[in-house]
């Protein structure tokens, strides 16, 4: 109990501006979840779809791999049946891989969204508070310089104690904010990292198989003359 009374005199200490500071860390921490929730669900997700495509285009058995693309809706499955489904058409590596890119540059946006806000809001966090110390040291003053001497000092102190308040909450909810960025930034990181893997994998699938064709075609060139 006398945590939480605690909790509520040093907000309300803290004057006007901890309201906002208070919204940005609402906002903030709102996007923080949401974002690693579904970051987390995309790389079990990713992860799982991986291993039901790896076994079929290591065996070079791409109509299986489109079987299960079209049954994910998965970055990864999104990614390699963008590829297959040209892979299917022009059989060209070239083309593939263009068409892989153009996949993961709408992709990539997807992942990212919403993440950099946070950056934004650690700064405006701490600016708030900077601003709130400002607002409340002129009023500070400004209160001084028009009451009894002998009273100037306990104002002067409870007008810098809440100046002092609301800096340190804008610190308090820009800190974890700053750190919940750089973790999401990883987590997005480690995911493209894992798409991009996907893709020089399937590429040389592809590129195994055809060196598979064009070496079994010179065979039966050279039994045919033979």
């Amino acid at each position: 109990m006398d945590f939480i009374y605690g909790i509520v005199s040093f907000f309300a200490g803290g004057g006007a501006f901890m309201y906002p500071i208070l919204l940005v860390a609402a906002v903030g921490a709102a996007i923080g979840v949401e974002r690693y929730v579904t970051l987390t669900r995309l790389g079990v997700a990713n992860r799982n779809a991986w291993a039901q495509l790896e076994p079929a285009l290591t065996s070079g058995d791409f109509d299986k791999a489109r079987e299960v693309t079209r049954a994910g809706n998965t970055a990864i499955a999104r990614l390699l049946g963008m590829g297959l489904a040209r892979q299917g058409a022009v059989r060209r590596r070239e083309d593939v891989e263009i068409a892989m890119e153009q996949s993961m540059m709408e992709i990539v946006p997807q992942l990212e969204k919403r993440t950099h806000y946070l950056a934004t809001f650690a700064n405006l966090a701490t600016l708030l508070g900077l601003l709130g110390t400002v607002s409340g040291l002129i009023h500070a003053f400004a209160a001084v310089a028009t009451v009894n001497p002998a009273e100037k000092a306990n104002l002067l102190s409870a007008s810098i104690s809440e100046a002092m308040n609301c800096t340190a909450f804008g610190l308090m909810t820009a800190v974890p904010i700053v750190f919940l960025h750089a973790l999401l930034q990883t987590k997005t990181t480690e995911l493209i990292n894992s798409l991009e893997t996907a893709s020089v994998k399937f590429l040389n699938a592809l590129n195994d198989r055809s060196q598979t064709r064009g070496q079994a075609r010179l065979a039966l060139a050279q039994a045919a003359q033979g």
